[in-house]
């Protein structure tokens, strides 16, 4: 072969080899463009997921007692008495309601059906069952999970009295050895629901209670032996024959008394009469998203 036809084939191949290189060099950017594009779809869905869960613990909705009405828009966050969005929160019955409607609420109205998704709550104190709401049946390798530090009220609405805090005391206890507290009662709410006094379980119960009011100042004093005190037949003893109302005083002889007051409906499940349902809960609430 001559020196042309040599010529020829050096510039064939380089030809070629210069095509190989462009290839996989198309290639790699490809992949590596997929790649970041892939990220940045991750990114968007890390980042949606996010801001969901924070606007959900931080906003009440509307109305902000929407689980008793149709919501406008749904949000899990705490009002207190003042009507004050208490942040990082999630109301116990406003996670319920959700789960009742939450293809609804949650797929379609938050994800606009591009998710599924499932919510739980885990509270810290182990004496209380988690919360799970959502699909339970994941059907994806790739699962979203954002993890947020909650208060959480449970059974809280029903807490009349909590000993824990300051109160008034028709005795003027010292309330540095006492944990004193009153309330108004309606003759007719016995009907309707039942008082318990309720004490934490870590309590050591060597101490009284005795209840009166403005009628009757020297009830006789009762000694503490469980952690869940039934109410009503003392308190229907509190009512002078014509009365329908009273002002009723609870007085326990120690200091911060982990003891709380509540009435709880009828029907109420009696296996919850536990302290710590009836106060507020450090929780983690967990977001798990999927496609």
């Amino acid at each position: 072969m001559d020196n042309k036809g040599n010529f020829t084939l050096e510039i064939v191949v380089v030809g070629i080899v210069i095509l190989l290189i462009l290839g996989i060099t198309s290639l790699a950017s490809e992949i590596s463009q997929e790649k970041i594009s892939k990220n940045v779809e991750n990114s968007n869905i890390e980042k949606t997921i996010n801001e969901v869960v924070d606007t959900l613990i931080n906003d009440p909705g509307t109305p902000i007692n929407w689980e008793d009405f149709k919501p406008k828009r749904v949000g899990l966050a705490i009002i207190n008495v003042d009507e004050k969005v208490i942040p990082n929160s999630v109301s116990y019955f406003k996670l319920l309601e959700l789960g009742r409607d939450y293809d609804k609420l949650v797929k379609r109205k938050i994800f606009d059906n591009k998710f599924s998704s499932s919510m739980e709550l885990k509270p810290y104190e182990t004496s209380i069952s988690s919360v799970k709401i959502g699909s339970n049946d994941i059907e994806s390798n790739k699962v979203y999970s954002v993890n947020r530090v909650v208060k959480c009220d449970f059974f809280k609405k029903y807490t009349v009295c909590d000993f824990q805090q300051d109160s008034k005391c028709n005795h003027n206890h010292n309330q540095k050895d006492y944990s004193c507290s009153y309330f108004k009662i309606f003759k007719g709410n016995l009907k309707k629901m039942d008082y318990y006094l309720l004490f934490n379980e870590s309590e050591n119960l060597e101490y009284d209670y005795y209840i009166d009011n403005t009628h009757f100042k020297s009830h006789d004093a009762n000694k503490i032996t469980k952690t869940k005190i039934y109410l009503n037949n003392e308190l229907s003893e509190m009512f002078e024959a014509n009365e329908s109302t009273s002002i009723i005083f609870i007085h326990l002889d120690k200091k911060d008394a982990k003891s709380v007051l509540v009435a709880v409906p009828k029907d109420f499940d009696k296996n919850k009469l536990d302290y710590n349902y009836f106060t507020t809960q450090t929780c983690e609430f967990i977001l798990k998203v999927w496609d």
